[in-house]
């Protein structure tokens, strides 16, 4: 405990704690100021950040760094499973679909290309197990094909199909949460040596493994809490800051509901154990992508009020989709430099840019049989 307090002390970033319970507290007093609630919901997030990285370091360093990946990206996510569970509650499939996407979207395009970028600046060249790389983005890929079938399959009939949807949904759900179980016996435990570490890097002092992992699950209770007031005050204080729905489920909640996953990642470049930041990045998109995803079908038919399905808008597939294609590309040599991460960081601004401007359709928007063209032109005349 006292290395926590020691460094609670000497990083500054971590006297933002002090908004934690201010955020909490003002949610129960002022419910209905959104846009404060927004402020400080981000200033909570922040801090709490760097707190589950330095505690993810601690794991890793005693674990290693693809269990330590692992283990952030899973703790990382569990603010993306909370999030979506509440919205699933209420309803709001579209959120709940678009918070799945920009979460794979920002974990694989953001967050890989900034952490490339930031330890880029320190080092002319790192290096890092591209077996690890290639395995996470080829699970990247079947989920996302398998994502892509129903909004495919659904597009070539204009007559509806919601029961077919829902059923391959479930079916679906199944197949890729079996994918991705059968992914962890292979890198947890039958081919464990193939993931093991290219480069030691920088080790610099972390916590006793019992601190570290009750670290982990008090940031993480705590991230969950801050961050279902973000997203219930996101929606009318964007509104204000003049940004779109689409915008903010497919960006800004990605960006808040992954900022522990950030920190960890960054700090892992920066320290030159880029394992570590391909780890967080392209494990969690995985788990988004192969069980985040399938569990919230499962479970609309339980706590939703009606069932959800893998059904997404053309947009959201084709930007998913891309994203996954750019990732088996920069990845494949196993070493990167900073004007790989400005790549990444340039298609994500692409997308980005696209959706401030003009945000997909959603499915439910546009009528059955209207054109494509029709909805774009419907899109720029609204």
């Amino acid at each position: 405990m006292g290395s926590l307090l020691e460094e609670i002390r000497h990083n500054r970033a971590l006297w933002l704690l002090i908004f934690v319970p201010v955020v909490l507290v003002a949610e129960h007093t002022a419910p209905t100021a959104h846009t404060m609630l927004f402020l400080l919901s981000i200033l909570a997030i922040f801090p709490l950040a760097v707190l589950l990285s330095y505690a993810t370091e601690g794991v890793a360093a005693k674990m290693g760094d693809a269990t330590g990946g692992l283990l952030n990206a899973t703790l990382g996510n569990l603010t993306e499973l909370v999030i979506a569970l509440a919205a699933l509650q209420a309803g709001q499939h579209d959120l709940v679909k678009a918070s799945i996407a920009g979460a794979i979207v920002t974990n694989t395009l953001f967050l890989l290309g900034a952490s490339f970028l930031v330890g880029g600046l320190k080092y002319r060249m790192q290096e890092f197990n591209r077996i690890n790389a290639r395995f996470q983005s080829s699970l990247l890929f079947v989920a996302t094909v398998a994502i892509l079938i129903p909004s495919a399959v659904t597009a070539a009939d204009s007559i509806g199909m919601s029961d077919f949807t829902h059923k391959l949904s479930v079916g679906l759900s199944l197949l890729l949460i079996v994918v991705y179980g059968l992914g962890l016996l292979f890198s947890q435990k039958t081919h464990r040596e193939l993931f093991s570490s290219q480069e030691a890097g920088e080790h610099g002092p972390t916590p006793p493994m019992s601190v570290a992992l009750a670290t982990l699950a008090v940031t993480t209770l705590l991230v969950a809490l801050v961050g279902e007031i973000f997203v219930g005050s996101v929606q009318q204080a964007a509104t204000s800051f003049g940004m779109t729905p689409a915008f903010i489920g497919f960006i800004i909640v990605a960006l808040v509901g992954g900022a522990a996953e950030m920190a960890s990642a960054f700090s892992g470049a920066r320290k030159n154990r880029l394992d570590l930041s391909v780890g967080i990045a392209l494990g969690s998109a995985a788990q988004i992508a192969l069980f985040v995803a399938p569990v919230l079908v499962l479970l609309s038919y339980v706590i939703g009020p009606a069932p959800m399905d893998l059904q997404f808008w053309p947009g959201a597939v084709i930007m998913m989709f891309l994203a996954a294609m750019t990732v088996v590309l920069v990845t494949s040599g196993g070493h990167s430099t900073w004007f790989v991460g400005v790549l990444l960081l340039m298609v994500y601004l692409i997308l980005a840019m696209t959706l401030y401007l003009l945000p997909p359709q959603l499915p439910s928007d546009p009528p059955a049989k209207v054109s494509a063209y029709e909805r774009v032109r419907t899109g720029l005349a609204s």
